[in-house]
């Protein structure tokens, strides 16, 4: 596997990344490049992370995580977003017009980038499959993804500074609605 084949699959990939970026860039006031650096890393870094794993794995547990992979994701995803239309729709009135950008929530990180990138752990069995050099491979999928996730947090941003509570609702919304396109390709009810 070349390049541009590594480069594609990593962009593939990194599509939900960018999307969830997107919506943890709403949330900020300013942006905060050591705040998109982290949430870059933490999705760069499971996007490499996972196919590692697939690959290590090969194809032992192929039969147990595929048939859930989707549901996982999926309750991950609506899970978060839920959270967020929760907040946009009960913060305080005081609150309002005075926002400050919080800490980044580690745990809710660690969630999303495991949830966008559980179909990288099928990528990786399949480059055990083709005996594909797994090092170069990972690093530019992870590359990739940080780069992609970068400029998503910095998109987000960009629309969230000025149109806070509907861009919370949007990204709350938008993480819902990743989840349900997750679940419903993996049962075969649509196809991208």
């Amino acid at each position: 596997m070349g390049f541009v084949e590594l480069f594609l699959i990593g962009a593939g990939l990194s599509m939900d990344a960018f999307a969830v970026s997107i919506c943890k860039g709403l949330g900020m006031s300013r942006l905060n490049m050591r705040q998109a650096a982290v949430i870059s890393l933490f999705f760069g870094g499971f996007q490499a992370l996972m196919p590692l794993i697939g690959w290590a794995l090969g194809s032992q547990l192929t039969d147990f995580i595929t048939p859930i992979d989707h549901w996982i994701a999926f309750g991950l995803l609506a899970f978060v977003g839920g959270k967020m239309l929760w907040d946009a729709f009960h913060e305080d009135d005081e609150d309002e017009g005075t926002q400050t950008d919080e800490k980044l929530d580690l745990k809710e990180l660690l969630m999303l980038a495991i949830a966008t990138s559980i179909d990288a752990l099928a990528v990786g069995i399949t480059f055990a499959f083709l005996q594909a050099a797994i090092v170069p491979s990972i690093t530019i999928i992870g590359l990739t993804t940080f780069v992609i996730s970068f400029v998503g947090v910095a998109v987000g941003h960009f629309f969230g500074a000025r149109f806070e509570k509907p861009a919370t609702i949007v990204g709350g919304v938008v993480l819902i609605l990743i989840g349900v396109k997750i679940l419903l390709e993996h049962l075969g009810v649509i196809a991208f």
